[in-house]
């Protein structure tokens, strides 16, 4: 039987419907079963217990006979966790943090990632072992429990920092090495173009219909955790496509100082595509992922792709984004004239000739230039081709 999870809901101010069915979808993603919620309407935060005691009581009650977890949908101090659970009759108390963190640790694959949810979980866990004695004795399962594991928990506290320190190491030398891959592909002037946005929008959908790629595509959240790379190419120029962790409202710190290193490389990028769900609350997507951009300094041109538009047909969207549906391959040629007219200054079409005599130079410059085609006359050859405007000065006696 799965986990039961009974959602305490915290409002402050403007009630957020959407909120609770954002935290159901990650209840769902977690493996675990939604049993129900509880909304406080919050003008004053209880310092000791965030909600007050009458709703913990009430609380109390409606669990009474269930074998239920308590998710407070908001971020919780180790000391208020604590609090809730006494109030709660013992009863296990997680936060919004604790389960996105459990997700990510069952999604992990590689491992880089499975290092990196290691990393956040034991950040975010080491503040909350002081004091918590027994209740750290005792091995548990379900949510929470992912990852590093109670075992590693049991034990003091330097042997947790020692183990962050390890970590941390592990993590520079994977940054290390792709960074060099990063700046081989800017040597190649391969543009890189990233596909960011809201975790479940069709980002991985998306890179299979540009690419012809197989990756993992799911109806859940943090389905894809690992970034994924694939070429493809518009006007025979090759591009490459990097599909990333999707965000989320509230993400926590954790997980984007962990991961900040992936996201930095797949975001250091010519162009972002930030994807979201036309058929749900896609103004929302779109701002936690800008904002969540900012946070980590991007700056590289954007733009929006609205997928799923198969949904609502007659709806009616802005006119600087593009509408696509990545699953029924409606829309993608428009998509690619987008990015193409976006990063098509970076290149130069040309007209080459290329004097038999001069072949065997051309022959070195030629893995520089795509070439479109070919006419072979009395004095030599005559090409046209793309290359990069940055590699111009070398074609200059080639260039009709």
């Amino acid at each position: 039987m799965s986990e039961l999870v009974y959602v305490l809901q915290p409002v402050y101010g403007k009630d957020d419907p959407a909120l609770l069915d954002e935290t159901v979808s990650l209840i769902e993603s977690a493996g675990a079963e939604y049993a129900g919620a509880i909304r406080q309407n919050i003008r004053e935060v209880n310092p000791a217990t965030v909600v007050g005691e009458g709703k913990l009581m009430e609380l109390n009650e409606r669990l009474s006979g269930i074998d239920a977890t308590v998710l407070f949908n908001g971020s919780l101090s180790p000391s208020q966790t604590l609090n809730i659970a006494h109030a709660l009759g013992g009863r296990k108390v997680i936060d919004r943090t604790t389960l996105i963190l459990d997700i990510f640790a069952l999604r992990a694959e590689s491992n880089e990632g499975k290092l990196q949810v290691e990393l956040a979980q034991l950040r975010y866990l080491y503040p909350r072992l002081r004091g918590k004695g027994s209740e750290l004795s005792r091995l548990g399962g379900g949510i929470g429990t992912r990852g590093p594991g109670e075992s590693k928990l049991e034990t003091d506290r330097r042997h947790i920092r020692n183990r962050i320190r390890a970590l941390e190491a592990r993590l520079a030398e994977t940054e290390k090495r792709r960074g060099l891959q990063t700046e081989r592909r800017k040597k190649e002037r391969i543009k890189t173009i990233a596909l960011v946005g809201y975790t479940n929008t069709g980002k991985s959908t998306l890179l299979n219909a540009l690419t012809g790629a197989d990756v993992l595509v799911k109806d859940a959240l943090f389905a894809t955790l690992d970034p994924t790379a694939r070429a493809f190419e518009i006007e025979g120029l090759p591009f490459l496509l990097v599909d990333t962790v999707g965000f989320l409202r509230d993400l926590p710190h954790q997980l984007i100082e962990a991961f900040k290193s992936t996201l930095e490389s797949a975001l250091n990028c010519d162009l972002a595509l930030i994807v979201c769900d036309a058929s749900g609350d896609y103004e929302t997507q779109l701002e936690t992922t800008r904002r969540t951009l900012g946070d980590l300094g991007f700056s590289a041109p954007s733009l929006v792709v609205l997928n799923k538009c198969d949904r609502v047909p007659n709806a009616r969207f802005p006119r600087d984004c593009v509408c696509i549906s990545a699953k029924q391959n409606v829309g993608l040629d428009a998509l690619k004239e987008q990015i193409f007219e976006i990063l098509k200054e970076d290149f130069l079409f040309v007209t080459l000739h290329i004097p038999y005599a001069e072949m065997a130079e051309y022959a070195k410059l030629r893995p520089l230039a795509t070439e479109r085609k070919n006419t072979f006359t009395d004095d030599g050859a005559l090409i046209e081709a793309w290359i990069s405007a940055i590699h111009a000065p070398l074609f200059k006696k080639f260039v009709k």
